[in-house]
């Protein structure tokens, strides 16, 4: 271990019920105190409307929303806080870009997307082609779980304009070779945007070295609240880009005739933000900081492995994809057992996994699959919730 999991748990409110066994944070994870302390600090010491007013209190929540921000810049490596957008979600980010990176779209221009897509990052891409006239085009995957890069040249043309890939699959686990997908989007002259809600959370992120234009992700898959999400962007195309939503603060002038706009980040931040939820995102990020997203890799690279050897012993056991880089996802069927009905026993045994299609019907249809059983792993997780976990399966394959 790289530090200590039930040193973690005592940090969690939640697992003062010893007998939980949490498996489902690809989902959403679980909150430190630290992260409900600083949300109960802010509405309890500081909530007043951030940027609008002069007195002490609209001071003291504007200065912790934009601390929020320096602390989500430096830990992705940003080399602006002003290049980070706050938004409702990795979704919210998403159709953020599809919206606005849309209008720049044109008939017979090409979006590149993967097989493996969370809906999140498909379907705002599909409206956007429906709206501009573009085509959606995508990578397939591999038998292992890959994607298909060998012949990456008839994906890849001078027709994409956009490339937007996941960076770790929420089915599949797959780590995607980020890095070497962004030059080949950069080759043809493509905006790269990389699909961080399951990576960011997970593995060191550090954007100078993802060759990306873009990306996204969301607070609540790492340990921060739900309603809150990043995108961050290179600025100068954050600055060439139409607003998303018009309102309050994204505002430099109006008059009855028209408007001019605010300057990046806050362009793109209509409206009262959620600045509670992102001060409770940058408790967050403090955090994971302190135990190093290299470890958390780490520790979870190692339950991985060893529940997959587990899993294999269990007869009738299909695990899907065998990638060569995973993060901490396993989905998988067994025999004659619906994955809805293995949830259902498991919650019996108070441990909470997910079922269903994931948010990624394209892939599941590859897989031959309408629903799977999936179970993910943090920094709260040890091999001893795997073990009885693996012990509650076999009872219940061996009831059915």
């Amino acid at each position: 271990m790289v530090f200590s999991v039930s040193d973690v748990k005592k940090d969690f409110p939640i697992f003062s019920d010893p007998t939980l066994i949490y498996l489902d944070s690809a989902a959403t994870s679980q909150k430190p105190r630290t992260v409900l302390d600083a949300l109960d600090s802010v509405y309890r010491e500081a909530n007043a409307n951030v940027h609008r007013a002069i007195y002490s209190l609209g001071s003291e929540a504007t200065e912790r929303f934009e601390t929020a921000r320096t602390k989500v810049a430096h830990f992705i490596n940003a080399t602006s806080e002003k290049e980070i957008v706050f938004t409702g979600g990795a979704t919210g980010s998403i159709n953020l870009l599809a919206f606005s990176l849309g209008t720049q779209l044109n008939i017979g221009d090409e979006i590149l997307v993967s097989e493996m897509e969370h809906h999140s990052n498909l379907v705002p891409w599909q409206l956007a082609a429906q709206r501009n006239g573009a085509s959606l085009r995508y990578i397939p995957i591999t038998e292992s779980g890959d994607l298909d890069l060998k012949d990456y040249e008839k994906y890849f043309t001078p027709k994409t304009k956009i490339v937007s890939i996941t960076h770790m699959s929420n089915v599949l686990g797959t780590i995607n070779p980020a890095s070497e997908i962004g030059q080949m989007a950069h080759d043809v002259g493509a905006i790269f945007i990389l699909d961080g809600a399951q990576s960011v959370s997970h593995l060191p992120v550090d954007i100078q070295k993802l060759d990306c234009d873009f990306l996204a992700f969301s607070g609540h898959k790492m340990l921060g609240p739900t309603g809150v999400g990043v995108l961050w962007g290179k600025k100068e195309i954050l600055e060439s880009m139409h607003p998303f939503m018009g309102g309050g603060e994204m505002i430099e002038t109006v008059t009855m005739e028209s408007s001019t706009w605010n300057a990046v980040p806050y362009k793109f931040e209509a409206g009262t933000p959620n600045f509670a939820q992102a001060i409770g995102l940058g408790a967050a990020v403090d955090y994971l900081s302190e135990l190093d997203m290299a470890n958390v890799h780490a520790h979870e690279k190692e339950l991985t492995d060893y529940a997959i050897g587990k899993l294999n012993n269990i007869e009738g056991m299909r695990i899907h994809g065998s990638p060569k880089d995973r993060g901490g996802v396993i989905s998988f069927n067994i025999e004659n057992i619906h994955p809805h009905d293995l949830a259902q026993f498991l919650n019996e045994d108070n441990i909470a996994i997910r079922v269903g299609h994931h948010c990624a019907q394209p892939l599941l249809n590859t897989l031959g699959e309408t629903a799977t059983a999936r179970i993910s792993f943090y920094i709260y997780n040890d091999i001893s919730d795997i073990d009885k976990f693996c012990q509650s399966l076999g009872s219940i394959r061996d009831y059915f």
